[in-house]
C-alpha cells in the first residue's frame, strides 16, 4: 500500500494521559516505531510538541474523544499539521486492546492516507461556536423557568395564560409582581392590564381569582429573580456576539436576506460553518455534514433505510426553526416548496427538506459572496404551466364541476409609448417653458 506520510504520529488521547507513537518509513528497510507516554498537563503537552517537532513529524492524527482532544489540539495546531479522526471510522481490529496498539493503529492509518479528517474550524470561529452554543443553553434555561412559573400559577388556580398570549409580557409581569406582593383582589390585579387587554377586564378578573398562598408567592419570587438573571445573561451574550461578529458583518447581512433567517440564525451559521466554504467540496457535502440529507443504505439492490445520520445538531436546530418561520411567508419560493412537499411527504419531512434548501442557499451565498435572489411563490407553477393547469382541472372535475378554459386577454405592454390624451398644449407656440405632462 502506498505510503503518504513517511514520518507521522498517532495519539491515543485520554483524560490524564496520552500515548504517542511515531512511525518512520525509510526508503529501504522496515519501518521504525517510537512510542512515549505523556501526561495531559500544559507542561507535558509542551514536551510532546517538542518531541514531535524534533522527530520531524509531517502530520499528527488523534481521535475526537469527548473534549479531551481539544487541549492537545490547541497546543499542537500552532506548529504541526493535525488530523482529527472520527472514532467510529477508525476502530481497531478486535484483539488485545492496549493504548500503545491503538496509537500505532492510528499512525498506520494516517501514514497510508486512510483517515478522513473531520472539520475543525479556526480558533476565531471556535470562539464564536462557544458563544452561540452557550446562548442556546441559556435560552433553554429561560424556557424551563417560564414553564415552572406556569406550573406554580396552575397550582394556585390562576389561569392567567388562557387570556394572555404572553405570560411574561408587560401586563403579565406586572400582575405576577402584584401576586408576589400579596395583592389578591382580582379587580386590583386587572388594573395592570395594558393595551388591548383592557378590553378583557371581565375575563381577567375571572382568571385572577384563585388560592395564592405564601408558598406560591415565595416560589414566584424565586422564579422571577432567576428569570431576570437569565435575561441579563442573554443580553450580555448578545452584546458579546454582536462585537465578535463585526468581522463577518457582510456575510451576516447576506444571510439575513434568506426568508426565515434572522440575526441569531445567521450568527449560528457563521459560527458552525465558518466564512470559508472551501473546506466543503460542494453543497451536498455540507448538507451531509450537518445531517440534513437522507441516508443512503443499500444492499443487494434494495434500499434499506433513508434515515438521516447524526450531524451538527446546532445547525439542524437553527435551520429547522427557520423553516418553520418561512412557512408563514407569502409569495415565497421556500413556502411553495414546503406546501409542495407536505402533501407527498408530510409536515416533518417537508420541514427538513426546506431546512436543507436554506442550508444549500446559505452555502452558495457564503461561497460566491452573492445576494439572495427570490424565485417567487409561483416558481414551480411556471416551470410546467400545462401540467399545473391539468392538475387544477382534474381537482375541479372531481368536485363535479365542468371546466372550460378560456385564455385571458393579453395585458398592455408597460414599455409601449403612451398616447397623449386631449388637445396638445400651445406652450411651444407661446415661447414659454412647458409644464404639462406628455
Amino acid at each position: 500500500m502506498q505510503v503518504v506520510y513517511r514520518r507521522c504520529a498517532g495519539l491515543d488521547v485520554h483524560k490524564d494521559s496520552i500515548t504517542a507513537t511515531i512511525l518512520v518509513f525509510p526508503e529501504e528497510g522496515e519501518r521504525q516505531v517510537r512510542t512515549q507516554e505523556f501526561r495531559t498537563y500544559w507542561k507535558d503537552l509542551q514536551r510532546l510538541a517538542q518531541w514531535l517537532r524534533s522527530s520531524l513529524v509531517e502530520c499528527v492524527a488523534m481521535e475526537s474523544t469527548g473534549v479531551y482532544w481539544k487541549p492537545v489540539w490547541n497546543i499542537l495546531e500552532k506548529t504541526l499539521k493535525l488530523v482529527l479522526a472520527n472514532p467510529y471510522q477508525i476502530k481497531n481490529i478486535p484483539s488485545q486492546k492496549t493504548d500503545r496498539r491503538d496509537s500505532v493503529w492510528i499512525a498506520d492509518l494516517l501514514a497510508h492516507g486512510l483517515i478522513k479528517p473531520s472539520f475543525v474550524p479556526p480558533p476565531e470561529i471556535r470562539r464564536l461556536r462557544d458563544l452561540t452554543r452557550l446562548r442556546v443553553q441559556v435560552t433553554g434555561e429561560h424556557t424551563r423557568v417560564h414553564n415552572r412559573i406556569h406550573k406554580v400559577l396552575e397550582d394556585a388556580n390562576i389561569k392567567l395564560d388562557t387570556v394572555l398570549s404572553d405570560l411574561l409580557g408587560v401586563s403579565g409581569r406586572a400582575m405576577l409582581r402584584g401576586l408576589i406582593q400579596g395583592r389578591t383582589d382580582p379587580g386590583w390585579l386587572a388594573d395592570y392590564a395594558r393595551g388591548s387587554l383592557r378590553g378583557k377586564r371581565e375575563e381577567l378578573e375571572l382568571v385572577l381569582r384563585g388560592r395564592v398562598t405564601d408558598h406560591h408567592r415565595y416560589l414566584l419570587a424565586e422564579l422571577m429573580d432567576e428569570l431576570e438573571f437569565l435575561e441579563n445573561r442573554l443580553a450580555r451574550l448578545d452584546q458579546q456576539l454582536s462585537t465578535c461578529m463585526q468581522p463577518f458583518q457582510a456575510q451576516v447581512e447576506r444571510l439575513c436576506g434568506i426568508p426565515g433567517v434572522d440575526l441569531l440564525t445567521a450568527w449560528t451559521l457563521i459560527a458552525e460553518l465558518g466564512a470559508d466554504m472551501s473546506v466543503f467540496p460542494d453543497a451536498a457535502h455540507v448538507a451531509s455534514w450537518a445531517g440534513l440529507c437522507p441516508g443512503n443504505r443499500e444492499s443487494g439492490g434494495k434500499r434499506l433505510s433513508s434515515r438521516m445520520k447524526k450531524g451538527n445538531r446546532w445547525v439542524r436546530r437553527a435551520l429547522c426553526q427557520a423553516a418553520w418561520a418561512v412557512t408563514r411567508k407569502r409569495d415565497c419560493h421556500l413556502t411553495a416548496l414546503f406546501y409542495r412537499l407536505t402533501a407527498r411527504l408530510g409536515v416533518k419531512k417537508a420541514i427538513v427538506a426546506v431546512a436543507h434548501q436554506i442550508l444549500v442557499t446559505a452555502f452558495s451565498i457564503l461561497r460566491d459572496q452573492s445576494e439572495y435572489r427570490e424565485l417567487g411563490g409561483d416558481f414551480f407553477d411556471q416551470q410546467h404551466p400545462q401540467r399545473t393547469q391539468n392538475r387544477l382541472v382534474r381537482r375541479l372535475e372531481r368536485l363535479g364541476l365542468q371546466v372550460v378554459i378560456t385564455p385571458a386577454k393579453p395585458l398592455p405592454d408597460p414599455a409601449a409609448p403612451v398616447r397623449p390624451r386631449g388637445r396638445p398644449c400651445k406652450c411651444l407656440e407661446r415661447g414659454i417653458a412647458c409644464k404639462h405632462k406628455g
